[in-house]
């Protein structure tokens, strides 16, 4: 608690996003990382701290994003937390200030999966078997012969386990597809803008039941970007601070399927913590940027950080309660699902916009004062937390 508001978010930025031919994660992320930086009206000579994250076939991620800026900083490190990397960034930037390692950190994450996915095939196996580490990213026993095809077989066990044991229909989770939905179509750099109605939703193209397409999130490529700085000196800077009062992190490193982490996520340990850490609950938050990798998660994470009670997220999200207005205005400018999949860091860059009380109509959750933003990844497992405020 010793640290509450003790640290805050100065500057903002992200790079192009959605369809961007012969990207290059390094470039969306410098891009970003630069905006961020130019946001919070700073130049990088005033940075000394830097914490990324990038594709995972890239060794010392930070080292390479440092030789592209042209930055020297004292502290700087990679994550691979997969999308609980991002919100875990903004901690360690935290930890790393308060230990006294550095005093202004810019913390960001890229991919330009899209692209990636559309180099030719003879290309992609040349970058796989150039991998760094490749015999620990490549398929593993007992996986696409019996049709368990990564992340969204993963995910898609926990929505299975979560209708058997509480009804959990597939309409419920297509509420949340349509309410992101027509947050992406209010946002002028979503990658969507598609109308989505239920019946659209209904007639999806299966993926792997009960997940339709538009259960899962988008290739994206983009890059986003923060700037983290002591509450003192963000009160000098450019924009108004958000102010960093409370995070958490939990890892069920026992993994997805063990006892029952499929239903119950790490979202619940990591939330109380930062939660208690805030010194807020539930009903003190307005807005809620979650990771929204597969609409299930989004029903999981409502019900783990408290806003229903476990088994009644799909009711929850049914009523309305993401909308605009809705009790609880969740990914407002449409989340992975479809303003941009990248791994929750745009998720945080949404919360400062909502809490700096700057969007125009449309955009702008009424009186915005507190946002809680989540992080999940790591093969399903590890989970991060921050509570923001003005």
């Amino acid at each position: 608690m010793s640290l509450r508001d003790k640290y805050a978010i100065v500057g903002i930025g992200q790079s192009q996003i959605g369809e961007v031919p012969g990207s290059s994660s390094l470039g969306l992320l410098a891009e970003a990382m630069k905006n961020a930086i130019q946001d919070a009206g700073l130049n990088k000579g005033e940075v000394d701290g830097l914490v990324s994250r990038g594709p995972d076939d890239i060794y010392c991620h930070h080292q390479r994003m440092g030789e592209v800026l042209g930055l020297n900083v004292n502290y700087s490190t990679s994550l691979d937390n997969g999308g609980a990397s991002q919100a875990l960034g903004v901690i360690l930037a935290c930890l790393a200030m308060d230990a006294g390692l550095c005093h202004t950190v810019v913390c960001g994450y890229g991919r330009n999966a899209w692209s990636r996915t559309r180099q030719a095939a003879e290309s992609r196996k040349g970058s796989l078997q150039q991998h760094a580490g490749a015999e620990e990213q490549l398929p593993r026993e007992f996986g696409p012969e019996f049709g368990y095809f990564g992340a969204v077989a993963t995910h898609a066990f926990g929505a299975q386990r979560h209708m058997h044991l509480y009804g959990t229909t597939k309409e419920q989770m297509g509420a949340v597809a349509v309410s992101f939905r027509k947050h992406a179509r209010r946002t002028p750099w979503a990658q969507m803008k598609k109308p989505l109605t239920m019946e659209d939703y209904r007639q999806g193209r299966l993926i792997i039941e009960p997940f339709n397409v538009y259960d899962c999130s988008l290739r994206t490529d983009a890059a986003g970007a923060v700037v983290v700085t002591s509450a003192e000196r963000a009160r000098s800077l450019k924009q108004p601070p958000v102010y960093i009062s409370g995070f958490g992190s939990h890892n069920n490193l026992r993994g997805w399927f063990f006892d029952d982490h499929m239903v119950n996520t790490a979202a619940r340990a990591s939330g109380q913590t930062a939660f208690r850490m805030a010194g807020m609950s539930p009903g003190d938050v307005d807005t809620a940027q979650l990771y929204d990798c597969f609409t299930y998660m989004v029903i999981a994470e409502l019900e783990d950080y408290g806003f229903c009670p476990k088994g009644e997220g799909g009711p929850f999200v049914a009523s309305g309660a993401l909308d605009l207005e809705g009790v609880l205005p969740t990914n407002t400018a449409g989340g992975q699902l479809s303003e941009g999949h990248v791994e929750g860091m745009l998720q945080i860059l949404e919360a400062v916009r909502q809490l700096r009380q700057k969007e125009p109509p449309g955009r702008q959750v009424p009186k915005a004062e507190v946002a809680l933003v989540s992080g999940h990844g790591g093969n399903a497992v590890c989970h991060t937390t921050l509570i923001l405020r003005r």
